[in-house]
């Protein structure tokens, strides 16, 4: 038990706005940062690591790594009240050239995340179907782009 708390308040840890789920890419830890900052939502939002993003939340390859994702949003839920899921992939993605087995460039690998993306977020609504889920492509350079 936590100094000083009762236990029926252990869990009450506050609230923030949302969950982010990025990449563990160390290229782009920075820019993810600064894009939910630009956001202004600067400490105000729990943060899942998975390589490859989506894909690792969705791939049957791991499949320990989606169960930890759900297991990770709905304490989010409990703890911080979360009101809305941000999924953040990136180009250029290791993940996605292992998990795939394919080194996809340009539309076809933007295809690749707009799948994986839109199976995270289907997967998300069907278990939490109030919970906004925005889903996002990250250029190398940091920019953004919905998906």
């Amino acid at each position: 038990m936590l100094m000083g708390l009762q236990p029926q308040n252990a869990l009450a840890a506050g609230h923030v706005d949302a969950l982010l789920l990025s990449c563990m890419d160390y290229r782009l830890m920075d820019e993810v940062g600064a894009y939910m900052n630009k956001r202004g939502l600067k400490d105000n939002y729990d943060h899942v690591v998975l390589a490859g993003s989506s894909l690792g939340a969705v791939t049957s390859k791991y499949p320990g790594w989606g169960q930890t994702f759900n297991d990770h949003l709905g304490l989010a839920i409990k703890l911080h009240d979360i009101q809305r899921v941000i999924v953040i992939d990136h180009r250029d993605c290791g993940a996605y050239r292992l998990v795939l087995g394919k080194d996809l460039k340009d539309d076809a690998e933007k295809a690749a995340h707009a799948k994986e993306l839109h199976t995270l977020a289907k997967r998300i609504h069907a278990k939490h179907p109030k919970l906004p889920v925005e889903t996002f492509l990250m250029n190398l350079d940091g920019s953004v782009e919905a998906v």
